[in-house]
């Protein structure tokens, strides 16, 4: 039995799109796209099943997130089929997206017999307390990189706490990332209503978040569009999450194992051909170990192989679009006219770009440090190495960003990598290990421009999804408690 339905594809009113697998440009499906008239519809109805949602007893919403879980890892292979053509993956990465998202469902089916408050001292003859109330209808926003996941980390927790949900998954993966879910929790039992997916773009995306009937933002995506997002919201007081980009480091300390390093630094810059928000985007390297490093890790990317992943056994696979490609590309091809040394990769065919690693030794305006491949996210599987030579330095060069999403830290002291990591300000610290990690347990997020902290995972979903409600309850009416003076005789009226 399939999971998906292709006629479920096609009932909303923004015009055709393709479903397009980017390793060999084939068309495996056709949808359409959602309108600013599909989001009022949607929010309409998602805002009146939310109000019965609400009202239902926790272990009935419980049991609708456990059976989403279970459907997930039961109709893995068809699931997977579409996270490795649609989306460019290897089959490695879709079975972590599968138990991964599979994982969010039953942490967030655990989220709804929660604790909801406290009882608070009062100074007044009542009982007083707070309690969380679900924040309504909430909108999320999910990017093409990781899709599966990067959705059902917000569909699943604002469910299970009783809201609805509006979801728009990037038209590029809105299969994967937006109509597998849709049918999951329809087999699962969700009530009609509650979650809508609509498939679209900026527009889409800006009806959406200034539509009154949605309270919450949730939304995961590039710095530039985070800030648009925000400012929208905040123009109509609306509360936004914001997952935003990376430009990651990991840091070699002096002390470092670099067998044992090469393959952490070549999964953190490589996997999923470095479309992921946490690739280490500038590798510090402790100057006794810069040279060695570089070669050893242009051998791992020369020893990669590029190609179809639905057809051969290979490490990456393709970046989503041309797009995509021609901003990676510009971005080596610039760096190398300044005078950066390519170590390995810089080459691409059709959408397969070759795993990358950019290095020299100097420090001047043609140094791997004053390029844009450097300071920027790529989003690409480029890896540029820099020498530090002390720790305040590497102190210095790791904080000399914008973002401050994750950091990795390698060395055999671990106690001095927590200490050189309190100096460091990012949302994730990973010590021996890369910067991509993932976990429905734990707190996600990134600080400055790479978000605006914790928003996923764990509590923080809690703060995400509900309002805080305090309430007071007397055994009788409170009586005013301020009384006018008498008059004296004579007084002036």
């Amino acid at each position: 039995m399939t999971l998906l339905d292709p006629e479920n594809w096609r009932t909303l009113r923004g015009g055709e799109a393709e479903a397009v697998e980017p390793a060999t440009g084939e068309v495996l499906g056709v949808l359409t796209l959602a309108g600013p008239s599909d989001v009022e519809r949607a929010t309409t109805r998602a805002a009146r099943a939310q109000r019965d949602w609400a009202g239902t007893p926790y272990p009935e919403r419980a049991a609708v997130l456990r059976r989403a879980g279970d459907l997930i890892h039961r109709h893995a292979p068809e699931i997977s089929e579409w996270i490795v053509r649609e989306a460019g993956s290897i089959p490695g990465k879709a079975e972590f997206e599968i138990r991964t998202a599979a994982d969010e469902c039953y942490e967030a089916a655990a989220l709804a017999h929660r604790p909801l408050g406290q009882v608070l001292p009062s100074a007044a003859p009542r009982l007083s307390y707070t309690s969380r109330v679900p924040a309504g209808v909430v909108g999320v926003i999910a990017p093409f990189n990781v899709p599966l996941v990067l959705a059902v980390r917000s569909v699943a927790p604002a469910l299970a706490l009783g809201n609805a949900v509006v979801l728009k998954p990037d038209p590029r993966t809105a299969v994967c990332g937006g109509h597998v879910l849709a049918a999951v929790f329809a087999a699962a039992g969700l009530p009609q209503g509650l979650l809508h997916v609509l498939p679209g773009g900026a527009g889409t995306g800006r009806a959406l978040v200034g539509d009154p009937r949605v309270r919450v933002i949730s939304f995961t995506g590039s710095t530039a569009a985070g800030r648009r997002v925000g400012a929208r919201a905040a123009r109509h007081l609306k509360r936004a999450h914001l997952e935003l980009g990376g430009n990651s480091a990991l840091l070699v300390l002096a002390d470092a194992d670099l067998d044992a390093a090469m393959s952490t630094a070549a999964w953190a810059s490589f996997f999923h051909q470095g479309q992921v928000c946490m690739t280490a985007g500038r590798h510090l390297v402790h100057a006794s170990l810069h040279d060695e490093y570089v070669a050893r890790l242009a051998a791992r990317a020369d020893a990669l192989t590029v190609g179809d992943p639905y057809r051969e056994q290979v490490h990456l696979g393709p970046v989503i679009d041309r797009g995509q490609l021609d901003r990676i590309d510009t971005l080596v091809r610039a760096a190398a006219a300044d005078g950066v040394r390519i170590a390995a990769g810089g080459t691409h065919r059709d959408l397969f770009y070759r795993p990358t690693v950019l290095a020299d030794g100097g420090t001047g305006p043609g140094s791997v440090g004053a390029s844009a491949a450097y300071g920027q996210e790529v989003f690409g599987p480029v890896a540029p190495v820099r020498a530090f030579h002390t720790l305040d330095e590497a102190v210095a060069l790791a904080t000399d960003s914008a973002y401050g999403l994750a950091l990795g830290i390698v060395t055999r002291d671990a106690a001095r990598a927590l200490d050189l990591a309190a100096r460091i300000p990012t949302g994730l610290l990973h010590i021996n290990d890369q910067t991509v990690n993932d976990e429905p347990v734990a707190a996600f997020g990134g600080l400055a421009d790479s978000g605006t902290g914790a928003r996923f995972g764990g509590d923080a979903n809690l703060d995400a999804f509900t309002e805080t409600r305090w309430t007071t309850v007397r055994a009788t009416p409170a009586a005013y408690p301020f009384q006018p003076r008498a008059r004296t005789k004579g007084a002036a009226r």
